[in-house]
């Protein structure tokens, strides 16, 4: 059990650590809420998002998207489309920490943006049915229990400390102009994802 604990925990960081459109997006919208607690609709939604994939993965149910290539295919060219009018939107938002509420990120948008970079990002569900659903299959019963619910808790933790740390750094920056550039790098970094999954698509024709 502690094994199969220690095991999800270390497996989970490892594949939400590094940088990502969901990352930045949670990090950005903390920055930007006036405060934590309306940035709460992307935490959740990136949480849960996250535990449907990998609940999909350990119960071998998302293993039906390899099975069908012209499904991939569509995911891959929504999620395209999806990352570039994310990153339009991130470059085109308001930095100022003194903007009217209106003009920020409302809690519908949160939550479309955040479900779109969490559901329709190909490169993260292969890589959760190929990392945590192959190694889920060297558990059963309890054990593979707790390595599911430690992936899953790890996911929330991460993305309410990510969301903090935007807050914290929101605070700080009062006049907005680090906001502004967070919110530009951010924009790149969600039009990179994009570039490398257009090169994947078009990998599987060429």
């Amino acid at each position: 059990m502690i094994e199969a604990v220690l095991h999800g925990a270390i497996l989970a960081l490892g594949l939400i650590l590094p940088l990502g459109a969901q990352n930045v997006f949670v990090f950005n919208q903390g920055a930007l809420q006036p405060k934590l607690m309306k940035a709460l609709p992307v935490v959740v939604t990136a949480g849960i998002c996250d535990t449907i994939l990998i609940v999909a993965a350990v119960s071998g149910v998302s293993l039906l998207i390899l099975t069908f290539s012209w499904l991939e295919t569509i995911l891959f060219a929504v999620g395209i489309l999806f990352l570039i009018f994310i990153g339009i939107s991130l470059w085109r938002s308001t930095p100022s920490m003194t903007t009217e509420e209106g003009e920020r990120f409302s809690a519908k948008k949160q939550i479309m943006f955040a479900a779109s970079v969490s559901l329709l990002n190909p490169h993260a569900i292969l890589d959760t049915i190929g990392v945590i659903g192959s190694n889920a299959l060297s558990y059963s019963g309890e054990a593979r229990v707790a390595f599911t619910l430690t992936t899953i808790i790890i996911s929330w933790c991460w993305f309410f400390g990510l969301a903090m740390a935007g807050r914290i750094l929101g605070k700080m920056d009062t006049g907005g102009k680090f906001i502004g550039l967070l919110n530009k790098v951010s924009a790149f970094v969600v039009w990179g994802v994009a570039v490398y999954m257009a090169i994947r698509l078009l990998g599987k024709f060429f």
